[in-house]
């Protein structure tokens, strides 16, 4: 028998009618009147997230690394919060790993069946070298997606950390993860299209998990991205006045501080020991 979707919250019929029918300011305002109901829904599991937050800091700082396993829009998701963690907080590039079924050239353009195979994140995941001290969220709009329900099992299997980010209850994918994370957002604007609602929460829950991470990893000092990658002039800008703000001295001196040292906070610290 065929499963039926229409069961699944991420699957149900959508609560506006008529779409193509709509004005261009309907469409907008009745789009973020759905989005505002987003950070409601993750507000509720924050207990959730706060469970597996501690225990992937537990680990991380014994050496374990951070993997995100999914396909499509939440794979996207996952490589995405990965990529941005090394020049935000100035960590190494496998710290965070994001993984996509079908590979990096996923990324931009659907590999066809690739979420199907339950084998291949497990496969991937080795690539890496993966072990117990490390962490694998599986991430999954429907909570259905093998790649992520095989990833996860045999994460299990081997006694790692496993958790899960999905926007339906009772899903399969839950079921697999230790410290599963549901947030269940309701019927897209346009039904089915998990990439809006479902996105955003993955998205959201995302920054906060790894924000949150790398905070009680030390990566952040006060308020300040301390350690970030001085990659363009922006950043650059940035970290002078940082400094600055730090220390009291001239842009030309924070500057001449940063070219030496590399980073705010050496910058900062080799000036205060002074």
């Amino acid at each position: 028998m065929a499963e039926n979707l229409t069961l699944l919250a991420t699957e149900s019929s959508s609560s506006y009618e008529d779409l193509d029918k709509q004005t261009v300011d309907t469409l907008l305002r009745q789009i973020n009147a759905e989005d505002k109901t987003v950070p409601f829904a993750v507000e509720k599991v924050i207990p959730a997230i706060e469970s597996l937050v501690h225990e992937i800091v537990v680990r991380m700082k014994q050496g374990g690394r951070l993997f995100y396993i999914g396909a499509g829009t939440s794979g996207r998701l996952g490589v995405v919060d990965a990529s941005e963690c090394p020049p935000t907080y100035g960590v190494p590039h496998d710290w965070v790993i994001g993984l996509i079924a079908g590979g990096d050239s996923a990324i931009r353009k659907a590999v066809e069946n690739a979420e199907d195979d339950e084998q291949q994140a497990w496969k991937d995941m080795e690539a890496y070298q993966i072990d117990s001290l490390d962490t694998v969220i599986g991430i999954a709009a429907s909570g259905r997606t093998p790649y992520v329900i095989g990833g996860l099992r045999a994460a299990n299997a081997q006694g790692i950390l496993t958790g899960c980010i999905v926007c339906n209850a009772g899903s399969l994918v839950a079921k697999e993860a230790k410290y599963p994370i549901e947030v269940v957002v309701g019927p897209e604007y346009v039904t089915g299209s998990t990439r809006m609602k479902s996105g955003t929460a993955q998205k959201l829950v995302l920054n906060m998990i790894s924000t949150t991470v790398m905070i009680q990893l030390g990566r952040v000092r006060g308020n300040k991205m301390v350690d970030m990658q001085l990659s363009n002039h922006k950043l650059v800008l940035r970290a002078i006045r940082m400094v600055r703000e730090a220390t009291g001295v001239s842009d030309e001196m924070a500057a001449e501080l940063l070219e030496k040292h590399g980073s705010v906070r050496n910058a900062v610290d080799a000036f205060q020991a002074n």
